[in-house]
């Protein structure tokens, strides 16, 4: 096998040792373990938390944004739906491309932390699972009663 890994070692087991994410990530006791565990627990809340602050961006921003459609942002037309003259649209479109980057930006912090908590899972270490199906709940818990919130 690649790397000298059997197929047969490639399942979940409790253990207070680990390495998680980084080679300086080495987990060698329980309170080790308890801190990594409490760490990963954490990014999977901000992972929760990250999902919904990006819909709540969304939606406030069509909310402040004038009556334009995307179309006439995308393609740059020279009047915005309210007849005013190509000013006023490039405003809006600097608005919106403004936006569109910070969703882009948002959007890829939210992808690193969910491939991070992903690679801590495939340590294969059941507490450190525990810890992000935990975090998950806890996030979603938390986070998506902020959605009904205006």
């Amino acid at each position: 096998m690649p790397n000298g890994i059997a197929a047969d070692e490639m399942h979940f087991i409790f253990s207070d040792k680990a390495v998680l994410l980084f080679d300086f990530w080495r987990v060698h006791s329980p309170t080790g373990m308890a801190l990594s565990v409490l760490v990963v627990l954490l990014l999977a809340i901000l992972y929760e938390g990250i999902k919904v602050g990006k819909v709540k961006l969304f939606h406030k921003t069509l909310e402040n944004l004038p009556n334009t459609s995307s179309q006439q942002l995308i393609l740059g037309s020279d009047q915005d739906s309210t007849g005013s003259g190509s000013t006023s649209a490039n405003g809006t479109r600097l608005r919106w491309f403004l936006w569109y980057l910070g969703q882009s930006l948002v959007h890829v912090i939210q992808v690193v932390i969910g491939y991070f908590v992903m690679l801590a899972v495939m340590s294969y270490n059941t507490w450190i699972f525990l810890g992000v199906v935990l975090g998950s709940a806890v996030g979603y818990y938390l986070a998506y009663p902020l959605l009904n919130m205006t």
